[in-house]
């Protein structure tokens, strides 16, 4: 009996037709499955719901600095007497960080908000947007 099922295990292990029709001859258990896209290059397959996920993609998007924010960035550079470069110098950014936050392209990131608020004295993020910020006692 140890012979049997030794016999049916390579016989369902055989990777040839010829050792497959061989072993179901004998009347031996073979077990057989179909692999799917085995030849083909998956990186290239395409799936039915690819027109979805494009459209998920297209309607999905980062939000902006808003235009009344850039508006108040440039007012306050201005009122201070700095040029785009002289305030990214400042807060230690690139003139172009500067210049995208005004035009309301860029991704709002709290650090960067941060440091141009303390740099103009004005208010970027919350309900008082352009207002000046109060200096009080700082915690320690």
């Amino acid at each position: 009996m140890a012979e049997s099922d030794w016999d049916t295990v390579t016989a369902a292990q055989a990777k040839s037709k010829q050792a497959i029709l061989a072993a179901q001859r004998r009347g031996e258990d073979v077990e057989t499955s179909k692999k799917w896209a085995v030849d083909q290059n998956k990186q290239h397959s395409i799936t039915k719901n690819t027109a979805k996920l494009d459209r998920e993609t297209e309607e999905q998007h980062h939000d902006r600095v808003t235009l009344e924010v850039g508006k108040v960035i440039q007012q306050g550079r201005q009122s201070k007497g700095l040029t785009q470069k002289d305030l990214a110098t400042k807060i230690n950014e690139k003139p172009q960080v500067i210049a995208d936050y005004e035009s309301g392209r860029a991704i709002p990131n709290n650090q960067v908000l941060g440091k141009i608020e303390r740099a103009i004295g004005l208010k970027l993020r919350g309900k008082d947007v352009g207002k000046p910020i109060e200096k009080g006692p700082r915690a320690k």
